[in-house]
């Protein structure tokens, strides 16, 4: 199964249609869309956008999160900063806070 038919056969049954209700409001034939979803034929981009917008969904881009590679990247990070030197000051380095009383 390909991502494009993978793609076809969840929204066609989450919206809830049969093979010949969605080609019918796609405007293709039913034996097109059903070899669209049993991976015998690959949909080109703007026909699987307009199926997909038939069943009521939107084709996007979105970049990937590759959730590893964050976490990886973000414990170097931590393990670079607990390197750094640190050494804590003995005023603050800020204006004092003045409340005033009326």
């Amino acid at each position: 199964m390909s991502v494009a038919s993978g793609l076809l056969a969840d929204a066609r049954a989450r919206a809830g249609l049969s093979q010949a209700a969605l080609a019918r409001k796609a405007g293709i034939p039913r034996s097109v869309l059903n070899a669209y979803e049993r991976g015998n034929r690959q949909p080109g981009a703007d026909a699987l956008a307009a199926i997909l917008a038939a069943a009521g969904f939107e084709l996007r881009l979105a970049p990937r999160i590759d959730l590893e590679r964050n976490a990886r990247v973000l414990s170097e990070v931590l393990d670079l900063a607990e390197r750094l030197p640190w050494r804590p000051r003995r005023t603050l380095s800020f204006p004092p806070f003045h409340r005033e009383v009326g």
